[in-house]
């Protein structure tokens, strides 16, 4: 079952203006499962992820309902047929 990747506008240049990229594979992380994501668009790994390979601190990552910063980060656990969110923070004032 694939993973399906939610894409935000600001991201879509480097998914050919996909708002949705479905990767067939069956990762047991987050990490692994944007691992895949990368290996199709790899555009996407540096404006999600630092030079550390940590999540950029104006990025949420979202497997479902739940953000990954608060159910263990990269090593989040996924289930096959999930939907992960990308999302940019929102500021203003």
């Amino acid at each position: 079952m694939p993973v399906v990747f939610h894409i935000p506008g600001p991201l879509r240049t480097f998914t050919n203006g996909q708002s949705r990229v479905e990767v067939d594979c069956s990762p047991s992380t987050v990490a692994e499962a944007l691992h895949a994501l990368w290996e199709r668009c790899p555009g996407v790994r540096y404006r999600v992820l630092n030079e550390q390979g940590d999540v950029r601190e104006h990025i949420n990552i979202f497997v479902g309902e739940e953000c990954i910063r608060y159910t263990g980060g990269l090593d989040t656990p996924v289930r096959d047929a999930c939907e992960i969110f990308i999302i940019p923070a929102v500021s203003g004032g």
